[in-house]
């Protein structure tokens, strides 16, 4: 997470509110895995301080056409306000783009804990244009509940587009799993 600010705005209040912004920020909980907070998904990318004191929280979605954008930022927002801070602004960072890759090892465990499988390392792509393949990529994620890897993906998506939806063929429960992106 980058944490910076520009030595024009750096002044001991400037910092303080800089460090207040950052520790709400990092506690928002995300709207749609509400058991995990921004920072434990990586979504939460860095605060700034600009030179006129303005406190500058990036996030970045884990899709560009996430609808939970708007959301996060509004959440972000209302929590550096309350943590004392009146002059914030919450922008976006599409570049570069969010990777599952990001999400913490304490939100795999959170994950994992509310019945959903994390997700395993992100496809590792060369730079330029995403290949098209037209053979299978997925890989069946082992069972949140029992551990069994014997699952199967009743559905590629889920509640969000994020997830998708499987179920063991040990212990037949159902569960849904974050896509590695």
């Amino acid at each position: 997470m980058v944490t910076t600010a520009h030595d024009t705005g750096r002044t001991a209040a400037g910092e303080a509110a800089r460090e207040r912004a950052l520790a709400a920020a990092a506690a928002v909980a995300d709207p749609e895995l509400p058991m995990l907070t921004l920072a434990d998904l990586g979504i939460l990318r860095g605060v700034d301080l600009d030179e006129d004191g303005t406190v500058q929280v990036w996030i970045t979605p884990t899709y560009s056409g996430c609808p939970a954008l708007t959301e996060m930022r509004a959440d972000v927002d209302r929590a550096v306000r309350a943590a004392g801070v009146d002059r914030v602004r919450v922008r976006t960072a599409l570049s570069p783009a969010w990777t599952t890759d990001w999400i913490t090892g304490e939100g795999r465990r959170k994950l994992a804990e509310h019945g959903i499988s994390p997700p395993g390392q992100a496809p590792r792509r060369a730079p330029g244009p995403v290949p098209l393949t037209l053979l299978p990529t997925r890989t069946a994620p082992r069972c949140p509940l029992c551990g069994a890897a014997d699952t199967e993906e009743l559905s590629r998506f889920g509640a969000t587009s994020c997830k998708s939806l499987h179920r063991c063929r040990s212990c037949l429960e159902p569960f849904e799993h974050v896509k590695e992106i």
